[in-house]
């Protein structure tokens, strides 16, 4: 899953308005922020193979640092620890940690059975990627659902408050379109540095866009 990962994250401002969207972009994509950084290190692996699924390339047969159940839980435990440490703060630091976990909760729903619960297996996963309409229907929905909700729980502070943060609703939407229809790539090592660039930037546009509104 992609921008459902985003999705939860707008979703999360209603929670914890007093949070940086940037930072729940963060905690949402987590996960996958750690994933791309031990695929370069050599700790994970996958491999690309076209048709695996419908919509995925993505053969992930050795994710258990990033993606296993038990370490998710240890990730987000970790995540809202930290915040907490820093701010003090009860209340946003089990929010993040809920945000942190729901990835692997979204990601269950459309991986195939590849979602180790412990490092070693069993896995686990429902294979929404198997169906293209049934992906695309889900992903976008959510995205629609978080906007909704951010939507309602801000509004614009700044000059350009709407136009960024429309902005970064379209280029979100849009590149998951590109994604859907644009050939598999062929470089895992590529893959990996593109997942890093792209997340952090949308974190980056997040805090922009965040910075640029106040609680409705």
């Amino acid at each position: 899953m992609f921008i459902g990962h985003f999705a939860v994250a707008f979703a999360g401002k209603k929670a914890a308005p007093k949070l940086s969207l940037g930072l729940l972009f963060l905690a949402a994509q987590f996960l996958d922020v750690l994933w791309p950084v031990f695929v370069l290190l050599g700790a994970e692996h996958f491999r690309i193979i076209n048709g695996i699924t419908r919509v995925s390339p993505f053969d992930f047969y050795d994710y258990p640092i990033s993606h296993s159940l038990v370490m998710a839980l240890v990730w987000a435990a970790a995540f809202g620890l930290v915040y907490f440490i820093a701010r003090g703060d009860k209340r946003n630091s089990l929010v993040l940690a809920a945000l942190v976990f729901s990835h692997w909760i979204l990601d269950v729903v459309v991986h195939r059975p590849d979602l180790p619960l412990l490092p070693q297996g069993p896995f686990w996963g429902l294979g929404l990627w198997n169906s293209k309409i049934g992906t695309i229907l889900v992903e976008y929905g959510l995205l629609a659902a978080g906007v909704w909700v951010y939507q309602k729980t801000t509004k614009r502070k700044a000059p350009g408050g709407d136009w960024v943060f429309y902005a970064l609703v379209l280029a979100l939407a849009t590149l998951y379109a590109v994604t859907l229809l644009t050939p598999p790539p062929s470089n895992p090592t590529l893959v990996a540095w593109s997942g890093i660039i792209v997340i952090w930037a949308f974190i980056i546009w997040g805090d922009w866009a965040d910075r640029l509104r106040k609680a409705a």
